[in-house]
């Protein structure tokens, strides 16, 4: 016979449990994550804040051509997700990936900018250099020049966008 076991002498410590369908889904989207870190380009990566083993896997993951072993090296690339701090990498990924809303976020912010250079001035220039201290101002300069000058003349918009890609540059450098 099987004694009785009281109840109350059963502790579940609530907030440290989780259910084995919640493991598996923690894992699934650290997977997620190690399959969006492969999106990226091998330079990119390179300036991503993982361990020098996670970097390897990925990096061999490219080199896998069967869909079984390509499984079980996601498994594996999920497990030494475990060992990285997630909160950085995973911020370090939504600013580069396309379709996250930091992306489109930082994304609208320079255009803003962009656009608030060309048309208001010299106030707005000083603004961004107070923003951004490490800009060259002489190279900014020219670069708005030119876009105000192909504005006047509906040329195509080719300083306009050098523009944008120095102001993306620096908010880079500024992170």
């Amino acid at each position: 016979m099987r004694p009785e076991q009281d109840n109350e002498s059963v502790d579940f410590d609530d907030e440290d449990y989780k259910s084995k369908t919640q493991v598996k889904n923690e894992m699934h989207e650290l997977q997620a994550l190690g399959m969006r870190l492969l999106d990226l380009k091998p330079d990119v990566m390179t300036s991503l804040p993982i361990t020098e083993r996670l970097r390897r896997a990925l990096e061999e993951t490219r080199r896998i051509k069967s869909n079984n072993a390509l499984k079980r090296h996601r498994q594996y690339i999920g497990k030494l997700m475990r060992d990285e701090d997630l909160e950085p990498l995973q911020q370090a990924v939504d600013r580069l990936d396309t379709s996250s809303a930091e992306y489109n976020r930082i994304f609208h912010q320079l255009e803003r900018w962009r656009e608030r250079l060309i048309s208001e001035g010299n106030e707005t220039l000083q603004e961004y250099l107070d923003t951004y201290p490490a800009a060259d101002i002489q190279h900014l300069r020219q670069l708005i020049r030119n876009s105000r000058k192909e504005l006047e003349l509906q040329k195509p918009l080719a300083s306009s966008r050098k523009l944008f890609r120095y102001l993306r540059e620096q908010s880079e450098l500024a992170e």
